[in-house]
């Protein structure tokens, strides 16, 4: 693993906070990199500590940039929950047995986008479900899915081998 995931962790939450406080063009596309940070925490990192470390990272960025305390945290659980059986479905056990990250490089861009696709969509339908709050019709909610994953995604491609392990030595 990097030396330096955390600085680069702490580095891409304060991005975030960026995204949500000044990216905010429509109300149809939601900028997250927040599920992809989350899927590529350490793999030594069990599914408690990857639970503890999403919440207090979607507090820290519903308290300093969202206003409404509790979506991000929320929407970021159920990621670190099926973040150790999504790597195993996806990757087999080799990425724990190494304890290495799933980079693009060693993985393949298909199972790493498809990946990320997943979490981000897991993300985004809890996250738009409790920002709506009921309020908004069904074509909005779709829409708004499917507007914030391509944009989420593309995003977050570009963030991906930041986070993972660099197997080249």
């Amino acid at each position: 693993m990097k030396g330096n995931f955390w600085i680069t962790y702490v580095i891409l939450v304060i991005a975030q906070m960026i995204l949500y406080i000044y990216c905010r063009f429509t109300p149809y596309i939601i900028l997250s990199l927040l599920p992809v940070m989350i899927l590529c925490l350490p793999t030594s990192i069990g599914s408690f500590a990857a639970q503890l470390i999403a919440f207090g990272t979607g507090l820290v960025v519903d308290y300093f940039a969202e206003g409404v305390i509790g979506i991000n945290a929320a929407a970021l659980l159920p990621v670190a929950l099926i973040r150790r059986p999504l790597i195993s479905l996806m990757f087999g056990s080799e990425p724990f047995e190494r304890q290495e990250g799933i980079s693009i490089r060693k993985y393949g861009f298909a199972k790493v986008s498809l990946a990320m696709l997943i979490a981000i969509v897991l993300f985004l339908i809890i996250y738009i479900l409790l920002d709506c709050a009921g309020t908004r019709p069904a074509w909005f909610i779709f829409l708004a899915l499917a507007c914030s994953t391509a944009a989420s995604y593309v995003m977050s491609l570009l963030i991906v081998n930041q986070l993972t392990y660099d197997d080249r030595r």
